[in-house]
């Protein structure tokens, strides 16, 4: 038979290039007005048209451990899978397809779905045959259905629901409200973070933005663990993203953000803070800390020291203006930014879990783990072991890798 040549017998499905095209326009517009109940029969009718069945639509839940199903019509509902240990975690972790031969001659699918380069979950399907024009279509095909939930996730409960495996705090709830996507990544800069616990998170928060060639981070904790410390990370969050736009240096953003904690909450309650720029394109590191721990430097896979630096008081203190600290990176560098939950939880009558053993972790999740993504969620995994499962303050984790400028990049050879 020759190559690409499907066996005779088997039901013949159109997957030509014009096909495909008019397929994803079929379902771009059917979905433009299509209630958000009705997606998910609408992938699986569509993903039918090219001999696709079982279909799944696998969402990542709030704590990172599993891809729960998504309930609809027409879909395939099965138990919650382990982005760890199963075929559509790996296509998480990797975003990149996965495919699985059964014995009957079929092939299970496992496909990404990115939204930019921000894993919203994986689609799953089984085709009967597989060939290089079916694996281009399900690209775009996956492609195309991360777009339609991302845009229907905003004014429906049904996709919360699914990612949500156990009840969730006020607080948390109104602090995942905040956070910009989880991953972020482009050729010259790629980041990640983790907030735990996912379900009862209070006053951790982080925000980032990629003007142009500059990458904008913020990282805070709130003072306590309760729905004030939610209402001061929104706050603070606000002030930091409106000082941001306003285009502001980093000084002035501090400054900006102290005045409006303080004017809200009084003398008595503050957030530390660290606010960092990242030029792209020279890997120019410009931050201010406001009492927060310092990053940690990360080189050719081992922590190499904690950037140091002057330090002002934490936001909502009044403290003088703060001087702002720079250093240049290099390319493949990385910086691990983290709240003091990380090291400072501790069972009673013991030490606190502390910086140095923070170090150790990092240094052995560079040979545990892939890419920025997977690494945060091992370090946060592994660390939560290493503290005895204790996690009575929140511990947020953001990791940044700086991959060199576009000139760099392009300079690689592929």
């Amino acid at each position: 038979m020759a190559e690409g040549e499907r066996e005779p017998g088997k039901d013949m499905v159109d997957r030509s290039e014009g096909f495909g095209e008019r397929l994803l326009g079929v379902l771009l517009d059917r979905a433009h007005e299509m209630p958000p109940q009705l997606i998910a029969p609408l992938i699986a009718e569509e993903v039918a048209k090219v001999g696709g069945r079982d279909v799944s639509i696998l969402l990542q839940d709030y704590a990172q451990l599993v891809l729960a199903p998504l309930p609809g019509r027409q879909l395939m509902v099965a138990g919650p899978e382990l982005i760890s240990d199963s075929h559509a975690g790996e296509a998480f972790l990797t975003a990149a397809p996965v495919e699985v031969a059964h014995d009957d001659g079929s092939v299970r699918m496992f496909l990404p779905l990115l939204d930019g380069s921000d894993q919203v979950g994986v689609m799953a399907l089984t085709l009967e045959t597989v060939d290089d024009d079916d694996r281009r279509l399900l690209r775009r095909l996956a492609s195309l259905v991360a777009d339609i939930l991302v845009t229907k996730h905003t004014y429906t409960d049904q996709f919360f629901q699914a990612r949500r495996r156990e009840p969730m705090s006020v607080a948390a709830e109104i602090q995942w409200s905040l956070l910009p996507p989880l991953a972020m990544s482009v050729p010259q800069v790629t980041v990640a973070g983790i907030l735990e616990p996912a379900y009862r998170i209070a006053g951790d928060s982080f925000d980032y933005a990629l003007n142009e060639s500059v990458l904008h981070v913020a990282m805070i904790d709130a003072m306590g663990h309760d729905l004030g410390a939610a209402a001061m990370a929104t706050i603070a969050i606000g002030a930091y993203r409106h000082a941001r736009r306003a285009d502001v240096d980093l000084t002035e953003i501090y400054a900006f953000m102290d005045r409006a904690i303080a004017g809200q909450f009084g003398p008595d309650r503050f957030v530390t803070a660290q606010m960092m720029r990242l030029d792209t394109a020279t890997g120019r590191l410009q931050w201010v800390n406001a009492g927060h721990p310092a990053p940690l430097l990360i080189r050719d896979g081992r922590v190499l020291h904690p950037l140091e630096g002057p330090t002002t008081l934490p936001v909502g203190f009044g403290g003088e203006q703060p001087r702002m600290s720079e250093h240049q990176l290099r390319r493949g560098d990385r910086l691990l930014c983290y709240t003091d939950g990380v090291i400072e939880e501790h069972a009673a009558g013991q030490e606190p879990f502390g910086e140095e053993q923070l170090i150790r972790c990092v240094d052995r999740m560079m040979s545990q783990a892939s890419g920025v993504r997977a690494e945060v969620r091992w370090l946060s995994k592994r660390l939560l072991e290493e503290r005895g499962g204790l996690t009575s303050d929140d511990a947020t984790l953001f990791l940044i890798e700086w991959r060199g400028s576009a000139a760099d990049h392009l300079a690689v050879p592929r």
